[in-house]
């Protein structure tokens, strides 16, 4: 255990999620408030805009389960896919 670790503090996991969703005014904003208040921080964010979507990338830290993330983002009425990618546990190095 590293010095700046506490024994039964459970740090956050590296999740990252790949999100279609049709380019609508305040949709990324809908999304990353469902991130947030889901319990999750964005990490990193890429966009990308082609037709009449969104293809976003999202490397995001929490200890919540990413499964009930993923269910609430997929309940959003502009958001068409998630897809989960690799899990990884954080390092404390």
């Amino acid at each position: 255990m590293s010095p700046t670790t506490s024994p039964g503090i459970a740090q956050p996991d590296s999740h990252i999620l790949r999100c279609r969703m049709e380019a609508e005014a305040a949709g990324l904003e809908r999304l990353c408030r469902v991130v947030r208040v889901r319990g999750f921080r964005i990490a990193s964010m890429a966009v990308e805009s082609s037709g009449g979507h969104f293809d976003i990338a999202l490397t995001l830290e929490g200890a919540r389960p990413i499964a009930m993330l993923q269910s609430q983002l997929l309940k959003l009425h502009t958001v068409t896919e998630v897809v989960l990618g690799v899990q990884q546990a954080r390092s404390v190095a």
